[in-house]
């Protein structure tokens, strides 16, 4: 069952959006159903089957600090 996590990652150009959306990417069809990047709010939703944690390691791989917010 997918739920959405939500994730506070520094973002401070499209270039940082960019890298977040590529690597988030390579999962879609293999657990990844939707991604949502508010580079404004610096915020990524991430409606998925994979866990939090799987994802936060995920999006750590881009290098930017990311905090995770909740699932819902």
């Amino acid at each position: 069952m997918s739920k959405v996590h939500e994730f506070n990652v520094t973002m401070t150009c499209d270039g940082c959006s960019g890298a977040v959306e590529r690597v988030l990417g390579k999962l879609k069809g293999k657990g990844v159903d939707e991604v949502t990047i508010s580079l404004e709010n610096q915020r990524v939703k991430v409606k998925s089957s994979l866990s939090a944690e799987e994802i936060l390691n995920v999006i750590k791989k881009t290098g930017k600090e990311v905090t995770f917010v909740s699932s819902t």
